[in-house]
């Protein structure tokens, strides 16, 4: 592509890509959340959270726009820009940087999503959609190229990209070959990864709650921290963006252990 790309030229282009129509149920305001208008976007700077500190590094990196998984604007959570909302929206409007945010399509994108993206760092074949959260299916579930004990499982979860660390429950079977992935804070969808036929459920966050449930349902379950699960759906979809816009772009990684 030839000439200059502005900002609506690319939230056009994420708009189109990750199909935000198909999720009128999720609470965030997905697509163009602040604007540059008629700003010519040279660079993308992706990141999972829009904080400050998010925000300044891409300002820093020289960004034109940012690209995030968790926005600004959830619900009517920007009914009052004051406080927190004030020094985040200044910001971006006084250095002229437009924002893009999408919560579930990233999740659920079958080409650049978190949860296919997990799937491939863990080299699931058969990859099928799985995970009905208020009525939208966001995740995957598919088949390990072969069996492997469950502390290899935890080695392989450990080994991904962005993982600081991990928690598991090990209340299931000990050779796991069946993999249920839903990326961020969802353990409580561990039941319907044991009723899907899942050996292990893997996610990014637990609680006392996943425990039990794990505990009752004897499941196997590996959080691998909500950040971490969540960089490789920004960090792919910058990639796309760059080659078929051909603008810069940079997963700017905050290196979160939650």
């Amino acid at each position: 592509m030839s000439g200059k790309v502005i900002v609506s030229t690319v939230a056009g282009e994420l708009d189109r890509l990750l199909c935000l129509e198909k999720f009128p149920g999720d609470v965030s305001n997905n697509g163009l959340q602040t604007d540059a208008p008629g700003r010519a976007v040279r660079k993308i700077c992706c990141g999972v959270d829009a904080s400050m500190e998010f925000f300044e590094a891409a300002l820093c990196a020289g960004a034109d726009m940012c690209l995030v998984h968790h926005g600004i604007s959830w619900g009517n959570s920007l009914a009052r820009i004051t406080g927190v909302n004030y020094t985040l929206v200044s910001f971006l409007l006084r250095h002229n940087i437009a924002l893009y945010a999408a919560h579930l399509p990233i999740d659920a994108n079958p080409l650049y999503g978190n949860n296919v993206v997990l799937c491939g760092y863990l080299g699931l074949t058969d990859v099928q959609p799985f995970g009905c959260y208020h009525g939208m299916t966001i995740g995957f579930i598919g088949n390990l190229p072969a069996p492997v004990s469950f502390p290899d499982f935890l080695k392989m979860t450990a080994g991904m990209p962005h993982v600081i660390r991990t928690c598991s429950f090990d209340f299931g079977v000990g050779e796991v070959s069946r993999v249920a992935v839903v990326s961020g804070g969802a353990s409580d969808m561990v039941e319907q990864a044991a009723s899907a036929g899942a050996d292990v459920f893997v996610t990014g966050e637990t609680g006392l709650q996943a425990y039990n449930m794990c505990r009752h349902l004897r499941m196997n379950m590996v959080s691998a921290g909500h950040y971490a699960t969540e960089c490789g759906g920004v960090e792919r979809i910058g990639r796309y963006l760059s080659s078929k816009l051909n603008i810069e772009s940079e997963f700017i990684d905050l290196k979160l252990p939650y």
